[in-house]
């Protein structure tokens, strides 16, 4: 059985690191919101509902890092894509190079 301190704790890093996935994987490819949840269920491990991406898209939206556009479907309703816009991509950058001193300090720390 796992510890609930564990549980949790890795609830809250997955929170603080959901951005940082939508942004890795929008920079890939122009996503709808439902293809952005498979994809992170299938290449993350990362399982998040509807109501949670949706209010982070317009986050990151508001804060100028992706855009949307609509996209009519020959059957069915219109879709909305996500990509990483220009100003995106540099925070991306930075995001990654955190990322990646984070991990080499903690690394260090053993």
């Amino acid at each position: 059985m796992r510890h609930p301190f564990l549980i949790k704790w890795e609830s809250q890093v997955k929170k603080g690191i959901l951005e940082f996935i939508i942004l890795i994987l929008l920079s890939e490819n122009e996503l709808y919101g439902y293809e952005l949840i498979v994809k992170m269920k299938d290449h993350a491990k990362y399982d998040v509902a509807e109501g949670t991406i949706y209010p982070l898209l317009n986050r990151l939206k508001a804060e100028g890092l992706i855009t949307s556009y609509w996209q009519e479907m020959d059957s069915g309703i219109p879709r909305k894509y996500y990509r990483v816009s220009k100003e995106g991509i540099r925070v991306l950058r930075e995001m990654k190079s955190y990322w990646k001193e984070l991990g080499t300090n903690i690394e260090q720390l053993k």
